[in-house]
């Protein structure tokens, strides 16, 4: 992914992806650019690309579980991977909450409409990298989603 200047980073999350017939469950990435975000959230959003999964599971087969999932993410840094987001579903709102939320009381997610739903805090300072990689673990099913994009910083041009 190319994003433009040093102050963008990735911020794993479940994504629910409506399809005409279910609920989807896949993981994706809410790269923002953070020096854009100091003054306007909705724009540092539009900046960057946000990267998702490219396989996913039937929400049904995870809502009973939803809480026990796992999402974390991993950065580079000084040439190592190193863990930099960690944590159960538990601590984010509801699929249906959000869904309720913002289709007013409707639980259905439109058809061809992806929802990011969330994330944990980093572990240590938000910072940029040059790969982020992510994944949505179920330790019920015994199955993992994982994803990962390297970012090319573009520079700055006046």
């Amino acid at each position: 992914m190319q994003v433009l200047g040093d102050d963008s980073s990735g911020e794993v999350e479940p994504v629910l992806v409506g399809a005409a017939d279910r609920l989807w469950v896949t993981v994706g990435a809410d790269h923002t650019d953070r020096r854009v975000e100091s003054y306007g959230i909705a724009v540092s959003k539009q900046m960057c690309a946000k990267p998702i999964g490219r396989t996913a599971w039937r929400f049904e087969e995870v809502e009973p579980h939803w809480d026990r999932l796992m999402l974390r993410s991993f950065i580079q840094e000084g040439g190592k991977r190193v863990l930099y987001q960690e944590g159960p579903l538990a601590n984010i709102r509801t699929p249906r909450e959000l869904i309720a939320g913002w289709q007013d009381g409707n639980e259905r997610l439109p058809m061809g409409t992806a929802m990011f739903c969330g994330t944990m805090g980093a572990i240590g300072a938000i910072r940029p990298s040059s790969r982020f990689e992510m994944e949505i673990d179920d330790p019920v099913l015994g199955r993992q989603i994982t994803h990962a994009y390297d970012v090319k910083t573009l520079p700055v041009v006046a």
